[in-house]
């Protein structure tokens, strides 16, 4: 109780703020170097704590960079059923953070007032790093915050981020959703796994070796720790597994994104499976060379794919009446909003970047399917859609094709991480679809074909200048720019662009479409040159890129 807060100076002493220092909790919650974080993750213990009382749940706090370099660290906070932070407590983080040590206690009495937290309540914070050499000593500091204000706390030590998610919610849930240890969350998936492809036939040894790319991160130990559960059902090659080289140098789900080629340490054969995990082990991306050397990525837009089509098929076996949508940002390739709404007639829901959003909007719907491009994505059910699905699971007096069909997708439930994306769930979700519909990774990517797209930044004095409505496909100021824009679009064919503030830094982002890659290239060109002189362009012009 009351008791504790005068401690709160005292110990905060021992974790000083850099005077001038600010931060800002974004979608990843705070990321900066790890030498300028100590004040955060003690103060975020203290956020936690209060966010625990007001929920009358158990709060967690993971400490993480993810795909950032390795000298970096950050924090993020759990809500009840592992969702992200509710949207005012993120501003809350950013008041608390950012307070000059002087003004901590006033700005946490603040919190304390508006939100009418009762400090006599119990707390209760669930507490997981990664494999940063910062985080141990961080992860301490966060601690410190917790006991202060007498908050009970629960050390995970290393797990992956989606873990940590899946431990909350089965907290929350008084363990519906699972049993809240490591133990628990391998048993739970690899049970839905072996359950999931028990029917298919043995292949062809090169059909189950599959190539991972660990990062050098936390991915990689949990993925080692899950291998003994899976039975010897899947072939695993770990590589970049943490023992020499440095998390996320060179390597990771971000870096094949980006550079589109393989990442370094892993040693890959013509057609071989491979995928790679990012740091914190909440993303992932598959990719494959064929015979003459030709890099192909399968990012969140074809595993998205690939995952409805497998629902779809099974929901229309079981006969359920269920409904399924898509969630997508406006980076998702246009070849697989074509597919999907023409050829598999599936719903597509476009929303602003950020995976908030999308969470958001995929709980509308009965079976709600989101990925971002850069493979971070989950599925969500509503409780109707699992209540009927379950129940015909079930039902003796059903026709053994539909019940069938229903274990099945009541496997899919269990396999998938509906809290948050997880590389390692979505991994063995893939691997079972593949393997149960008999597809190599080439036929898989054959679905459709991306179109060539390409990516600029132009720097400008003030990115406020441009604002967007539609998802951030359309801009509405200043005026003028989205005429200009679409009399550009016009002049190619399967053409699109869009220009975006960036919500880091004075850039905007362009984006470019089109059916060939020249055409794509001079687009995005056209499209940042416009924007180059309508929206204060900073520095040297746009080149076109050859």
């Amino acid at each position: 109780g009351m008791a504790h807060f005068e401690d709160i100076e005292v110990i905060s002493g021992q974790h000083p703020k850099p005077v001038g220092l600010v931060l800002e909790y974004g979608t990843a919650g705070f990321r900066a170097k790890a030498e300028q974080l100590d004040h955060v993750m003690y103060r975020m213990g203290l956020l936690a704590v209060l966010r625990s009382k007001k929920t009358a749940s158990t709060i967690g706090v993971m400490v993480t960079a993810s795909h950032n370099p390795e000298e970096d660290n950050g924090v993020k906070l759990v809500d009840p059923h592992g969702e992200m932070l509710a949207p005012a407590w993120e501003a809350y983080a950013t008041l608390l953070a950012n307070a000059e040590d002087q003004n901590l206690k006033s700005v946490l009495t603040n919190i304390i007032e508006k939100e009418s937290v009762n400090l006599q309540d119990v707390a209760r914070i669930f507490l997981g790093r990664d494999t940063r050499p910062s985080s141990l000593e961080l992860s301490q500091a966060v601690v410190d915050g917790v006991c202060v204000l007498g908050g009970a706390y629960q050390d995970y030590g290393l797990v992956s981020t989606p873990q940590l998610h899946y431990m909350v919610c089965c907290r929350n849930t008084m363990e519906q959703y699972g049993i809240a240890t490591v133990e628990g969350y391998y048993q739970k998936l690899s049970r839905a796994f072996i359950a999931l492809t028990k029917q298919v036939a043995c292949h062809p040894e090169e059909m189950r070796q599959l190539n991972v790319d660990g990062a050098n991160g936390i991915g990689a130990l949990k993925l080692n720790e899950l291998e003994p559960y899976l039975e010897k059902k899947l072939k695993l090659k770990l590589c970049n597994d943490g023992t020499t080289g440095k998390l996320n140098y060179l390597c990771g789900a971000d870096f094949v994104k980006v550079q589109q080629k393989p990442p370094q340490g892993l040693d890959m054969k013509a057609n071989e499976r491979s995928c790679s995990f990012d740091g914190d082990a909440d993303r992932i991306v598959y990719y494959y060379i064929d015979e003459s050397g030709c890099f192909h990525l399968l990012d969140g837009d074809k595993i998205a794919t690939l995952i409805i089509t497998f629902l779809k098929e099974l929901l229309a076996k079981a006969d359920l009446d269920v409904q399924i949508a898509v969630v997508q940002t406006a980076y998702a390739n246009g070849s697989s909003t074509r597919y999907i709404e023409d050829v598999m007639k599936v719903p597509v829901h476009c929303v602003n970047t950020g995976v908030k959003f999308l969470h958001h909007k995929a709980q509308e719907f009965d079976i709600g399917v989101y990925f971002e491009a850069n493979g971070h994505g989950t599925v969500l059910f509503s409780k109707t859609a699992e209540s009927k699905i379950r129940q015909m699971s079930q039902d003796q007096s059903q026709i053994r094709e539909k019940s069938n069909a229903a274990k099945m997708l009541e496997n899919t439930i269990d396999l998938i991480n509906q809290t948050v994306g997880d590389a390692i769930s979505d991994l063995l979700t893939i691997e079972a679809i593949l393997s149960i519909k008999g597809l190599t990774v080439q036929q898989w990517d054959l679905i459709y074909t991306d179109l060539p797209n390409r990516q600029l930044k132009v720097k400008v004095s003030d990115r406020q200048v441009i604002a967007t409505v539609d998802a951030g496909r359309r801009a509405v100021s200043p005026a003028g720019l989205q005429e200009n824009i679409d009399a550009l679009v016009k002049k190619y064919s399967l053409s699109r662009a869009f220009v975006r503030p960036s919500g880091t830094e004075d850039v905007i982002r362009v984006y470019a479409e089109a059916d060939t890659q020249a055409n794509a290239d001079t687009l995005a060109y056209e499209v940042s040159l416009v924007v180059y002189s309508m929206a204060g362009g900073m520095g040297e012009k746009p080149k076109l890129l050859h």
